[in-house]
């Protein structure tokens, strides 16, 4: 186990997560597997008529990302006990096949509930294409060990 337990996080954190570059195989697997075929996602002729010129990366897609660029952060490896909630997500900017998509990852909550092996981490996540700009963010809640827990395990 290489992830951090609750106490280790700090309020305003941040930690940044490789980069990833969003691929059409990405787009046509998430169809398949979500449904969602919209012709916005799945259709070259159609999404380039459109106001964005284009296909786009479904927005869930991209969330869905998120999470795992964060497991690439490493900080919840062996520690993350269950996702809470998703809070004021915003899909800010589209994301196009062939984009390179980072995460900046910003503690905003750390601390122990009222059973003392666990506790609850809120954070920011945005996640930017390679120019920089900002094309979702969000706060994502996640139930993690305490050390208490570690060491009722050892």
């Amino acid at each position: 186990m290489s992830g951090k337990f609750i106490e280790e996080f700090s309020v305003g954190q941040v930690d940044f997560s490789p980069g990833r570059t969003i691929t059409e195989t990405d787009v046509v697997t998430y169809s398949w597997i979500s449904g969602d075929t919209n012709p916005m996602h799945t259709d070259a002729e159609f999404a380039g008529r459109s106001p964005l010129g284009q296909r786009i990366a479904h927005g869930t897609l991209c969330l869905s990302i998120c999470t795992g660029l964060s497991a690439r952060i490493g900080h919840l490896d062996g520690t993350a006990i269950a996702a809470l909630g998703i809070n004021d997500w915003k899909f800010v900017k589209p994301v196009f096949i062939g984009d390179t998509v980072t995460l900046r990852t910003t503690v905003v909550e750390a601390r122990v509930t009222s059973k003392p092996d666990r506790g609850v981490l809120v954070r920011r996540m945005d996640l930017s294409n390679q120019k920089g700009e900002l094309v979702q963010t969000g706060l994502m809640t996640t139930m993690v060990k305490t050390r208490l827990a570690d060491a009722a395990a050892s």
